[in-house]
């Protein structure tokens, strides 16, 4: 039997978490792999702080949300502009010891890392010969944020052929990289959707409010939906938005609560004929695959800015930066846009390697 931790960050639901259930779900579903493996997750900072991760995260989602641009320093400063000794000095204090007794503890085959500080703390560890064991990283953004570590880190599953090659200049070995895509749930790879036929209303999903951070109720505002396009808002677990939504009595605007199911969510991807939402690396990954146009409102301060920045580079998002203005027409610019061809999908697809993750971890493991 086959021990693999996965190892994400904080406790509220994002990218790492949903990428760890997501290469779960895959090995679950090999049936080749899939009885050969124990799970298990660790949080580091629960772990070693208990409620202290609480707020943590409180004031993380404070930050993002009541001082964006102050957060955005803070993220450049601490892992992108490499000013990060005395920063990783502090990580090494506060986590070491208590991440090699967790290890000891659990003595995986292998690590699962999806945020980039479990990765720089594993490769601390197998630095100073403490630990031996193997490690993957699993990058849930369009970018390399310098926390992430390359030495002592036997494998990488990047989201593009981009980011490949920022690994290869960074020095890592082609044959460590694997282009596996961020990783998602294997029904949103079905390509489901088939030839979209005209009809009189097209369906356009709103994301990005489930946390409760960002501008999505001034956008929903700013809709003035005209009845050519019905809004679904996703509202997960935000049921102060979902209950805004129930009060505006628009037709037009109908709130989605949160979706327990993949195969419910996958139904609406299939339906809709575009998508809303902030560039997050999860959650525009999906819509990739399942060929939904996908218009960017707002990013979030941080690694949202840096995938932002890469996907509107790739011609893969629609930025709708003006939509603020009460003078522009917003439903007229996603009307125009989903009348033009989108080649950029196929290239996506095209940098994806053919073999399964499943089958990959197979590979590393044995």
């Amino acid at each position: 039997m086959f021990r693999v931790l996965f190892m994400p960050f904080l406790r509220i639901p994002s990218g790492h978490h949903h990428a760890a259930d997501s290469i779960k779900d895959q090995l679950e579903y090999s049936d080749e792999i899939s009885e050969e493996i124990d799970y298990d997750k660790l949080e580091i900072l629960s772990h070693c702080f208990g409620k202290l991760e609480s707020f943590i995260s409180s004031l993380y989602l404070q930050s993002i949300h009541k001082v964006p641009a102050i957060y955005s320093q803070i993220y450049r400063f601490s892992v992108v502009k490499g000013s990060k000794s005395k920063i990783y000095q502090f990580y090494d204090r506060l986590f070491l010891k208590k991440m090699l007794q967790a290890l000891e503890a659990r003595d995986p085959h292998l690590v699962i890392c999806t945020h980039s500080l479990p990765s720089y703390l594993l490769s601390k560890l197998k630095e100073n010969n403490q630990w031996s064991g193997k490690v993957v990283n699993v990058y849930t953004d369009y970018f390399v944020n310098d926390l992430w570590a390359i030495n002592h880190i036997d494998y990488h599953f990047v989201p593009s052929e981009h980011v490949k090659q920022e690994l290869k200049e960074k020095g890592v070995l082609e044959k460590n990289i694997r282009v596996t895509g961020i990783p998602i749930h294997p029904i949103f790879k079905q390509q489901t959707r088939g030839n979209r036929k005209a009809k009189e209303k097209l369906i356009v999903l709103v994301s990005g409010g489930n946390m409760g951070a960002g501008s999505i109720e001034k956008l929903l505002q700013s809709l003035n939906a005209s009845g050519t396009i019905s809004y679904y808002v996703l509202c997960g677990k935000n049921h102060v938005l979902y209950r805004k939504i129930q009060q505006l009595h628009n037709s037009e605007i109908k709130a989605i609560p949160y979706l327990r199911s993949k195969e419910d969510m996958n139904k609406l991807y299939d339906k809709a004929d575009a998508i809303i939402t902030k560039p997050g690396g999860v959650t525009v990954t999906e819509c990739l695959w399942k060929k939904l146009p996908i218009f960017v409102y707002e990013a979030l301060p941080g690694q949202e800015e840096f995938n932002l920045h890469y996907l509107k580079r790739q011609g893969l998002v629609f930025h709708l930066e003006d939509w603020k203005d009460s003078s522009k027409n917003m439903e007229e610019q996603i009307l125009n846009r989903l009348q033009e061809e989108h080649q950029q999908w196929d290239v996506f697809h095209q940098g994806i390697e053919n073999e399964d993750i499943a089958q990959i971890i197979k590979e590393v493991l044995c």
